[in-house]
């Protein structure tokens, strides 16, 4: 089986849960992710991409009865309890997206050294210190580079400012006159 890297575009099932698994995906670990999964995807690892993007993230995720904050967790949660790093990692950029706190990270990973044991908590707790500066940063630059895509506000021409003026001090003279 050849295992060339495929710049292509990924085929994409026709499936309303693959189209909304692959919104959610994007929404959840953001578009740059996922784009650099399915470019770096190839003819082995394409069809889990695929199988991911329509099941995990179009049937599961898109579900109701737990927002995107409480999926986030309990992900991270088992994530921690399997030891699995890399995972952890993936998962980490989608909870602080999805309003995980700094905070509730520190005690998501406490806690699991209670029931998950201590390799796999120290094991979170790295994985988290390496890539959660990276993941603000990126954060922090999208943020920016959507404030200056956004249109701006025109200021309001000196016709405008000055007919406003005017009219303020047109009411305030009826104001004064009235009490007067």
């Amino acid at each position: 089986m050849a295992t060339a890297h495929s710049k292509t575009t990924p085929r994409k099932p026709k499936s309303a849960a693959y189209q909304a698994g692959l919104a959610m995906r994007k929404k959840v670990l953001g578009d740059d992710y996922v784009e650099r999964s399915f470019n770096n995807a190839d003819d082995l690892n394409m069809p889990f991409q695929e199988l991911a993007t329509e099941f995990a993230w179009g049937s599961v995720w898109t579900r109701p009865g737990l927002s995107l904050r409480e999926r986030s967790l309990a992900t991270l949660s088992m994530c921690i309890a399997l030891n699995r790093p890399a995972e952890v990692k993936i998962h980490l950029r989608g909870a602080i997206r999805n309003g995980v706190s700094r905070a509730e990270l520190r005690e998501l990973i406490l806690h699991s050294f209670l029931y998950c044991g201590g390799p796999a908590a120290l094991d979170a707790y790295k994985a988290v210190r390496d890539e959660l500066p990276l993941i603000e940063a990126a954060e922090k630059a999208a943020r920016l580079a959507a404030r200056k895509k956004a249109p701006k506000k025109a200021a309001p021409s000196k016709a405008v400012t000055k007919k406003a003026a005017a009219t303020k001090t047109a009411v305030k003279k009826t104001a004064a006159q009235k009490s007067a």
